[in-house]
């Protein structure tokens, strides 16, 4: 969302034209809340896929959240009466895309996933316009690619750059040694973090190599607390960071497999090892991972077999000179440069219309 909100506002619409609706229960306002534009935040949870008692339970309340959701978007799209109404899916998106179907108000979806989610299925049928980061162009869609912040669109990954950037970090990281960095998310993935604690010991006698391990706010004790000894590798625990400034020195990602962090590996041609999220909605990770290796832009390690040895096995393939230079390569294939642009001249060509 931010990303096409800063393009919009390139594109010469005011902050005052704009408005961010996003859930409570995620990261919106803390990713979207400090900034000009405003925000309003509507009650929603996930579905959880299973009949456990206490699953049916949190359904139940989520169905509820649901509807308020619902009724308060109805209230506030009919109060606004926006030119567009722009889903990029999430728990919100289901309510407000409702209320702008029953206001009449038009409809943009950009679907950034592989695999569109549920929410954007049902709405597909009322869009005035679906963007799309994957597939072929057809009616009333268009291919753009998937949004990336500006920080990370002008990073420079020439290697002079990127030593630089090594050498600007406090403490500064060796210039001699490859970056490894492993993102599991803004909350954190316990399997991904467990495998990374033990990649650092098997790693503990790899003087050419540091390991950025940046484990979500949830986990962050926890593996803190699992450090021990690593002996000469250069390994650094971090709960949460803008990952303009990680991506900036990396020479290899270690991640799951949404689709904004996918635009960023791809935007900046950055090898990965990609762990997608088992149980995603339509397995759209799996899809989007899938895609990037299928390309030769990355390796794919299954969640249930997300160990210390076989990142270890996966990244070492990847460091090997000649294959990290294709694997960058057709990374730098995948990207979609100017998505954010492009979804914007969309939105407003739509709002013109309207």
């Amino acid at each position: 969302m931010r990303a096409i909100a800063e393009a919009l506002l390139d594109a010469g619409l005011s902050k005052d034209e704009l408005r961010f609706v996003g859930s409570r229960r995620g990261q919106e306002a803390t990713i979207l809340g400090t900034g000009p534009i405003a925000l309003t935040l509507l009650p929603g949870r996930g579905i959880r896929r299973s009949w456990t008692p206490r699953a049916v339970r949190d359904n139940v309340a989520a169905l509820g959240a649901l509807m308020a959701a619902l009724a308060r978007a109805i209230v506030s799209v009919g109060r606004w009466r926006p030119r567009v109404v722009v889903s990029v899916g999430g728990y919100a998106a289901a309510a407000v895309g409702a209320a702008a179907v029953l206001w009449r108000r038009p409809l943009v979806l950009v679907d950034l996933d592989a695999t569109p989610s549920v929410t954007h299925r049902i709405l597909a049928r009322f869009a005035t316009v679906r963007c799309v980061a994957w597939g072929s162009p057809g009616p009333r869609t268009v291919v753009t690619g998937a949004p990336v912040r500006h920080e990370i669109s002008t990073l420079d990954r020439s290697l002079a750059e990127r030593q630089r950037a090594k050498a600007r970090l406090s403490p500064p990281i060796d210039l001699a040694r490859r970056v490894v960095v492993v993102m599991s998310g803004s909350l954190g993935a316990s399997r991904v973090n467990d495998a990374a604690v033990e990649l650092a010991k098997a790693w503990s006698d790899r003087a050419d190599l540091a390991l950025i391990h940046i484990t979500g706010r949830r986990d962050y004790d926890a593996v803190r607390a699992r450090r021990g000894d690593v002996g000469d590798l250069d390994y650094r625990i971090i709960d949460f960071a803008d990952m303009a400034l990680w991506w900036a020195v990396a020479d290899l990602a270690i991640c799951r497999a949404g689709a904004i962090t996918i635009a960023e590996l791809t935007e900046s041609s950055l090898p990965a090892i990609l762990v997608p999220l088992p149980g995603a909605p339509g397995d759209h990770q799996g899809h989007n991972a899938r895609a990037l290796a299928s390309a030769g832009a990355a390796r794919v390690v299954a969640d249930s077999a997300c160990t210390g040895e076989s990142l270890a096995r996966a990244a070492e393939e990847l460091l090997v000179p000649d294959e990290w230079e294709r694997t960058a390569r057709a990374s730098s294939l995948m990207a979609h440069p100017g998505a954010a642009g492009a979804i914007a001249s969309v939105v407003v060509s739509v709002g013109r219309a309207s």
